[in-house]
């Protein structure tokens, strides 16, 4: 049975709009975000400096959108964590917990990808 609603193009632009809106939101109440942002934006431009192949460009790119996926992954469970309440519970601060090791192990994986690819390329 499918869901009722909008199909075919109609639907891709509203969700391409609901993205947009995500981002807008994402950015105004989530400073890690924007923090990551601005590495993105200095690691994107060096990616094609130092690079070699074209897999290590791509390796060196996703590395850096998965933490910014990371970062959105957490930010809609922190969101919908706190839109329960403020008391604490433990389930709560487990799935916070666990959005936030999500990003961490994105920011070990960027650092072993840009680390191994700039040692081969210095060395």
């Amino acid at each position: 049975m499918s869901k009722p609603g909008k199909t075919g193009v109609p639907r891709i632009i509203d969700a391409f709009g609901y993205s947009m809106k995500g981002f807008a939101a994402v950015w105004k109440y989530e400073a890690a975000f924007r923090q990551e942002v601005g590495l993105a934006i200095i690691l994107i431009p060096a990616a094609f400096w130092l690079a070699q192949t074209p897999v290590e460009l791509i390796l060196l790119i996703a590395s850096v959108f998965w933490v910014l996926m990371a970062e959105l992954a957490n930010s809609s469970v922190e969101a919908v964590v706190d839109r329960t309440g403020s008391e604490r519970h433990e389930l709560s601060g487990r799935a916070k917990d666990i959005g936030s090791a999500l990003v961490f192990v994105s920011l070990v994986l960027l650092a072993i990808v840009w680390g191994i690819i700039a040692f081969n390329r210095f060395s």
